[in-house]
């Protein structure tokens, strides 16, 4: 039994394990907090859908909807 853990609990039993899966690993990418491209600190948070903003130089820029940049092929295959 593969166990379900973090925001996907919400959902029960309903949609699916492997809906979940996916949707678990997307919303918890788009939530962690990103390098910024202007001051390299760990600290870009989203903001809303393409819009990021880092804590700690104040810049604001848009990007990807769920992940500030695009994934690497090797990536996506895991």
């Amino acid at each position: 039994m593969v166990k379900i853990s973090g925001n996907v609990k919400r959902f029960g039993v309903r949609y699916g394990r492997k809906l979940k899966q996916i949707f678990g690993k997307i919303e918890e990418e788009q939530r962690k907090l990103h390098k910024c491209p202007f001051c390299h600190k760990v600290a870009v948070k989203r903001q809303a859908v393409g819009i990021w903003e880092c804590r700690k130089c104040g810049k604001k820029f848009s990007g990807k909807a769920y992940t500030i940049l695009k994934k690497k092929a090797a990536d996506k295959e895991e």
